[in-house]
C-alpha cells in the first residue's frame, strides 16, 4: 500500500482512471464517494482546513470532488473559481460539542481563555502535570473556531469578548 507521510493512501490511488471523472454514472458515483472519503480522512489525520488541488487531478475531477463535499456541508469554498475549500471534517455543531467538553472535563466552567490559547494552548493541566488539551482544538482553522463559539454563544453556553487584537478575543464559558 502506497503511503504519504505518516498516511496510507488506498488502493485506488494506484488506479490511474480515479483521476479523471468517470463516463459511466455508477463508476463516477463510486469514484466521488471513494474520493470524497480520502480527501475528509486525509484532511483530518493530518490536520489540513484548507486545501487546493494541483497535481494528478484535472479540474473537472477536481471541482466534481469537492463539490460533493461541499453538498453535503462537509466543506465550504473559499472563492468564486472554486480552487480552495474550507473542509469540515468536523461539522460545527460537532466542533462545538467538542469544546463544551473540553470545558466540561477540565472543570474551566466559569472561566475566561483566549481564542488562541484555545487553538494552541498553554493548555490547561492537572495535578499530574498532565496535559488535558484536546488534540482535536489543536491548530483548528480560526475560522471553524470562531463559527463554533459563536455557536456555543448563540444557545448561551459562553460570551465571547473582543480583545485588543484578534489574537486577544475572549471567551467566558458558562456553567
Amino acid at each position: 500500500m502506497q503511503t504519504l507521510g505518516n498516511f496510507k493512501l488506498p488502493p485506488f490511488f494506484n488506479y490511474p482512471p480515479y483521476f479523471t471523472l468517470q463516463p459511466v454514472r455508477d463508476t463516477r458515483e463510486k469514484q466521488v464517494q471513494l474520493w470524497k472519503e480520502l480527501i475528509l480522512d486525509f484532511c483530518k489525520t493530518q490536520k489540513i482546513f484548507v486545501i487546493g488541488f494541483a497535481g494528478s487531478l484535472t479540474h473537472e475531477a477536481r471541482e466534481a470532488f469537492l463539490a460533493a463535499i461541499v453538498s453535503e456541508g462537509r466543506a465550504e469554498w473559499l472563492d468564486k473559481g472554486h480552487r480552495k475549500c474550507l473542509i469540515l471534517w468536523h461539522c460545527i455543531q460537532d466542533w462545538a460539542d467538542i469544546i463544551l467538553n473540553f470545558v466540561k472535563d477540565n472543570g474551566l466552567e466559569d472561566s475566561v481563555m483566549t481564542v488562541e490559547e484555545i487553538r494552541t494552548g498553554p493548555e490547561s493541566r492537572g495535578d499530574s502535570g498532565v496535559s488535558f488539551f484536546l488534540l482535536d482544538l489543536q491548530g483548528v482553522d480560526r475560522v471553524i473556531l470562531m463559527r463554533a463559539l459563536k455557536l456555543l454563544e448563540h444557545k448561551g453556553k459562553l460570551v465571547i469578548f473582543k480583545g485588543t487584537s484578534a489574537d486577544d478575543d475572549g471567551i467566558k464559558f458558562s456553567s
